[in-house]
């Protein structure tokens, strides 16, 4: 488990930090920049999830569904990170990463929440409530975080799980953009020609 007892130790006052293998490198290197966006990730969801706790005109059941789904999602972004936080050369037994049950669960997740939503004919904007907005901004800032990961990919190797998983998660946010406004009544804002 890990233990902070002091936030601050000056040592990336020069512009530079340690991976999870100890290995110093230059704090806007690519792995960085995609482990950096993937915690961004994570605060975003932070502030759906508090959008979501004041959506009264969700079910409160369904937004505790939904809350539990992203409160997960938030642990396995944590995942996601010690993945790329890690070079492939030194995981450990063990070490917190993405694997292929968590890209499957992400599939079932979007097939049940995309069930009883109608056909698009249109483009989806965002919008039309804060909740569905903040949705479309996860999913914006989890196809940056991809393109991070993408870009690291093409220089040194990464978790064969990381780019699907981070995939599959940017179509969940936009199916429970939709989702959360057709449970609180909301009509979709849609792209007019």
């Amino acid at each position: 488990m890990v233990t902070l007892s002091k936030i601050y130790t000056r040592t990336g006052d020069g512009g530079t930090t340690r991976l999870v293998g100890g290995q110093e490198v230059a704090k806007n290197s690519l792995r960085i920049e995609a482990y950096g966006t993937v915690d961004e990730l994570n605060a975003v969801i932070g502030v759906v999830r508090a959008e979501l706790a004041e959506a009264g005109a969700i079910a409160a059941d369904a937004r505790a569904s939904l809350d539990g789904w992203l409160h997960e999602v938030q642990q396995r972004l944590f995942d996601l990170g010690s993945d790329l936080a890690t070079l492939i050369e030194d995981r450990w037994a063990d070490q917190p990463l993405i694997e292929d049950a968590h890209i499957t669960a992400m599939e079932r997740f979007i097939d049940a929440q995309n069930a009883g939503l109608g056909v698009l004919k249109s483009f989806v904007l965002p919008g039309g409530s804060r909740l569905n907005a903040q949705l479309h901004v996860a999913r914006t800032v989890c196809r940056r975080a991809e393109r991070r990961a993408l870009a690291l990919a093409d220089s040194e190797p990464i978790g064969a799980h990381v780019i699907p998983f981070l995939n599959r998660l940017s179509d969940a946010f936009f199916v429970l953009s939709r989702r959360v406004s057709q449970l609180a009544g909301d009509a979709e804002v849609l792209w007019e020609k």
